[in-house]
């Protein structure tokens, strides 16, 4: 019998779905998910399960999915193996009880444990009755599918802790593969790279306030999310900063090997992908002291880590001069190999087969 990897959706480039892509080649499995973008690179060349859940509808959409994972899985009987990867995967394990049963958690959901009352604050007051309710359907379900499985891998020691405290289980740590092919060093331009998804919780409204104080450095911003027209705005338009929006993987890597150093400031990141395939270009991380950066970055060889404000800032970007960030590139360089996608997939076949 086959096996197969569950992904809750394929919407932009996120680690999750890059992950679950890597996961399904990697081991030959087949691939399951709620639904997927138009041409999603993801879910190219793989043996399919679309659960059509999609909706544009906030909420609407969370519910959708759970609803799909739990009743429209019975295909799972099929398989051997199922490796669960997202919020929603997990409720598919009672169409899959007579296998196995390996979830590789990237966190557990945010909105219900540690983070529940800055989603909340986000919406109208009229809308947080409707979330809190979501999170009263979900999380006993949630409870109930994780305390079903087989094997519990995290992403990280930062979300392993999380899920002993939330939890109260233990769980293998397997980090996330990096791309070390396609993150490479190819010189060194004018510009530092922020790379963090623009939602509030990767502060990149810091970033950008602490490059309106430092004029004469430039700073490009390479993602997308729901923060961009307020960033924009903050920006307002300064010469020395540049918004590139969703780009491709090529020229995501193509910016990454040129920059002179990365900046990812996000709050308590679970892993943070991003800063690994920084190294991996041979540039140097100035990063937030908290989350899974602390496992990943090594203070004053491959980056500097520190506490997120305006002062700090300033002070990181101009200690990072370029023949500083050149000085770093061999340290980070063989930092990123110890995440190379050879050894994820080496690790995880240990398990799965």
């Amino acid at each position: 019998m086959k096996n197969i990897v569950l992904h809750d959706y394929f919407e932009s480039l996120e680690g999750g779905g890059r992950l679950s892509n890597v996961l399904a080649h990697g081991l030959n499995t087949d691939l399951g998910y709620g639904f997927a973008s138009n041409g999603h690179p993801f879910i190219e060349n793989l043996t399919q399960q679309n659960l059509m859940a999609y909706s544009s509808i906030p909420l609407w959409r969370q519910f959708k999915l759970a609803y799909a994972f739990s009743n429209r899985t019975k295909f799972l009987e099929n398989y051997a193996t199922v490796i669960y990867s997202g919020f929603y995967t997990p409720l598919a394990i009672q169409n899959h009880l007579n296998g196995k049963n390996i979830l590789y958690c990237h966190t557990p959901p945010r909105f219900i444990y540690d983070q529940k009352e800055f989603y909340l604050k986000r919406l109208p007051a009229p809308l947080r009755p409707l979330l809190k309710a979501f999170i009263n359907y979900l999380q006993p379900r949630y409870e109930n599918s994780i305390a079903k499985m087989d094997l519990l891998i995290a992403n990280s020691e930062n979300v392993s802790q999380r899920m002993q405290h939330y939890l109260g289980k233990q769980a293998t740590v397997i980090y996330p593969p990096c791309d070390t092919k396609r993150f490479i060093w190819l010189g060194q331009d004018d510009y530092y790279l922020s790379m963090g998804r623009l939602d509030p919780l990767k502060r990149i409204d810091l970033i950008i306030k602490a490059f309106l104080k430092m004029p004469d450095k430039r700073l490009v911003i390479t993602s997308g999310g729901e923060e961009l027209p307020k960033l924009k705005k903050l920006a307002n338009n300064a010469h020395n900063i540049y918004f590139t929006g969703w780009i491709s993987d090529n020229k995501l890597a193509e910016l990454v090997g040129k920059a002179i150093a990365t900046l990812y400031l996000a709050k308590d990141e679970d892993f943070g992908m991003s800063p690994l395939e920084s190294m991996a270009a041979g540039k140097p991380v100035i990063g937030a002291a908290e989350g899974g950066l602390l496992e990943t970055i090594i203070p004053t060889k491959t980056g500097l880590l520190l506490e997120p404000s305006l002062p700090a800032i300033c002070q990181a970007v101009n200690a990072m001069t370029p023949k500083r960030a050149l000085a770093m590139r061999n340290s980070c360089e063989t930092q990123a190999k110890r995440f190379r996608t050879e050894i994820f997939l080496e690790k995880m076949r240990e398990y799965v087969t």
